[in-house]
């Protein structure tokens, strides 16, 4: 909240915010512990774990977490699969469908692949459901010069990168039901690619508070070969 009103111009202390948010009862939004999607395909041989917990990067396009989420809507359950960028917690890929199969990660991982910068040799982890271990999608990995990684079943914290986006979403987006799949759809879209990807703050070591596309901004000109 500090952060958001200095971007403005604002010129406030943190103490301040904390009275005022006090004084006026606001409080930031609980989020509600999410129900798991991940079935384990106990005849498919899983991944070793390339992550180890450790949820970050250096470089956009290295390291990549994975995972499915369900939003409930009256026409019934809508799934959400995302692919983020632990360099800088973008969201460089996602699809949506009234489905969980295969194909609903592997179109999610297509569009990381094209808009994300993806370079070879890149983790590309998720937790041990079937759709990532399904033959379609570890030949799209191969095809893209991945290295596929998972946590442990079970363990939520093996993945916490991408369970923490799925918390915000719900949490911020507010919604308990929707009335379609197509409302779901909007809402999702908005919150993505424009109040995450583009209006969000989250404090960077090196830049400060940013956006993640702010900061696949800044990394890309740090990177940059001196001319």
């Amino acid at each position: 909240m500090t952060a958001a009103l200095r971007r403005r111009g604002r010129r406030i202390n943190r103490k301040r915010v904390e009275r005022l948010m006090r004084e006026h009862d606001i409080r930031g939004i609980t989020r509600r512990k999410r129900r798991s999607l991940t079935k384990a395909d106990r005849k498919a041989a899983p991944s070793p774990d390339l992550v180890g917990r450790d949820f970050t990067a250096a470089e956009p396009g290295t390291k990549l977490v994975s995972d499915i989420t369900y939003l409930p809507t009256l026409a019934g359950w809508w799934y959400l699969a995302t692919v983020i960028d632990l360099a800088t917690r973008e969201v460089v890929g996602y699809a949506m469908a009234d489905h969980h199969r295969a194909e609903l990660v592997i179109d999610a991982l297509k569009m990381a692949a094209g808009r994300g910068d993806v370079k070879e040799d890149c983790i590309a982890h998720s937790d041990r459901g079937s759709e990532y271990t399904s033959r379609e999608y570890r030949t799209l990995i191969r095809e893209l010069g991945l290295r596929q990684s998972m946590g442990r079943t079970g363990s939520c914290y093996d993945n916490a990168a991408a369970e923490s986006f799925f918390g915000l979403l719900k949490a911020e987006i507010g919604t308990t039901v929707w009335e379609s799949h197509e409302a779901a759809r909007a809402d999702v879209f908005r919150f993505i690619e424009v109040e995450y990807n583009r209006t969000r703050l989250r404090k960077h070591p090196v830049y400060g508070y940013v956006t993640p596309v702010e900061t696949r901004a800044l990394t890309a000109q740090d990177l940059a070969p001196a001319a």
